[in-house]
């Protein structure tokens, strides 16, 4: 697939599993496809710059148990940065932490599931 396409069926999934997230009422609300669509662009431009400032300064986020730590961190921060977008709210920190884990989880599932399908490369 082209860079365009693939940019497209990433940002639709991560829509998906947002609003998928949403209705688990895990800490993640989203109202609407349009609002996840918007959200799921929106994380992905907070994610980027974070993780360019982290590297700028020269932090690498590691492997192993305190690399997912860092990690689960900074997702969470990432949803709540985000929650200024109408449509997307998060209860609190905690309920941002909770929503990450699901994000990751749920992500991992549509991938995998698409990936068995030939739509996105295998995991």
């Amino acid at each position: 697939m082209g860079a365009i396409t693939n940019i497209l069926v990433s940002l639709v999934v991560a829509a998906v599993v947002l609003l998928i997230v949403s209705r688990l009422n895990v800490g993640l609300k989203v109202r609407g496809f349009v609002a996840a669509i918007i959200a799921a662009a929106v994380i992905a431009v907070i994610a980027g710059i974070i993780t360019w400032l982290l590297g700028l300064l020269g932090l690498t986020i590691g492997g192993g148990l305190l690399g997912a730590i860092v990690l689960l961190i900074v997702a969470a921060l990432v949803l709540r940065l985000a929650s200024f977008l109408p449509g997307l709210e998060t209860e609190g920190f905690k309920g941002a932490m909770v929503a990450a884990i699901a994000i990751a989880v749920v992500s991992w599932l549509i991938l995998w599931v698409l990936g068995l399908f030939g739509i996105v490369p295998p995991m």
